[in-house]
């Protein structure tokens, strides 16, 4: 809460896009999405080209599985963004070394290539993905974009392309946030066993479940074994972690499947 208290402060002294922007941020932190929603969609009011608020807004509406909605603000984003450049984007929850890893433009292709993903429109997830690993630039993000664009081409039954992702990812790359998706890469690859996933040293254990058990569920989906597949994604959707990307892809694979 404190953090809250000092974003509102801010923001009451100066409503600047900045300030809608954590202010926005801090309420989604404490999972109150449609405050932040409200509060991003007052900002857009006041500063309309902001491709920023468009990403946050658009980030809290997966959260919501309002999954058009995001689609929208993505394509705003995307549309109003600087290309070829990259707007460092600071942590709400910095890392243990407190250097931001993501970008501004990361950030709007890897949510806007989700939200079409979660909706099953795999082929339209493809290309934003390719796009968005231009923008990864570094280990971290290599491998949170390896693994989405890996998922998304085996969906489309793409095995030779997907294969070709995994030819980016080795157990020896420097990762400071992404090791669950590392993980999963390298299950796919077959270098570590599907139990390992499931060993973390992550407090979280929820998160953990949420993230590793969606990995898990899709290794048995494209060996064919979908009736493991749903058991995992049964186990994951009775975790706490509804807010987690494995959760509502979870959420959305059940219904599919």
């Amino acid at each position: 809460m404190a953090r809250l208290n000092e974003a509102k402060a801010n923001f009451d002294a100066d409503p600047s896009e900045m300030n809608f922007i954590w202010l926005g941020r801090r309420y989604a932190y404490l999972s109150d999405y449609q405050k932040a929603i409200e509060l991003f969609t007052e900002g857009l009011k006041e500063f309309p080209q902001s491709y920023k608020l468009y990403r946050h807004r658009g980030h809290r509406y997966i959260s919501l599985r309002q999954f058009d909605q995001a689609i929208a603000d993505f394509k705003k984003a995307y549309e109003l963004m600087p290309k070829g450049a990259m707007d460092t984007e600071p942590d709400g929850a910095p890392n243990q070394l407190n250097i931001p890893l993501s970008n501004t433009q990361f950030n709007i292709l890897y949510h806007y290539g989700l939200a079409h993903y979660l909706k099953g429109e795999f082929d339209l997830a493809e290309p934003i993905y390719r796009e968005c690993m231009e923008y990864s630039k570094n280990p971290d993000l290599v491998v949170a974009t390896a693994d989405w664009l890996y998922m998304t081409l085996k969906r489309q039954g793409k095995d030779d392309q997907a294969s070709e992702v995994l030819n980016l990812i080795s157990s020896d790359m420097d990762i400071i946030e992404n090791d669950s998706y590392l993980k999963r890469l390298l299950m796919y690859k077959g270098e570590l066993p599907v139990e390992e996933l499931f060993k973390t040293n992550n407090k979280d254990v929820a998160l953990s479940l949420a993230t590793q058990g969606y990995g898990v569920a899709n290794w048995y989906l494209y060996n064919g074994d979908i009736a493991k597949a749903k058991e995992i994604l049964h186990q994951v959707l009775d975790g706490t972690s509804w807010a987690a990307f494995g959760y509502i892809a979870a959420e959305a694979d059940m219904k599919r499947l």
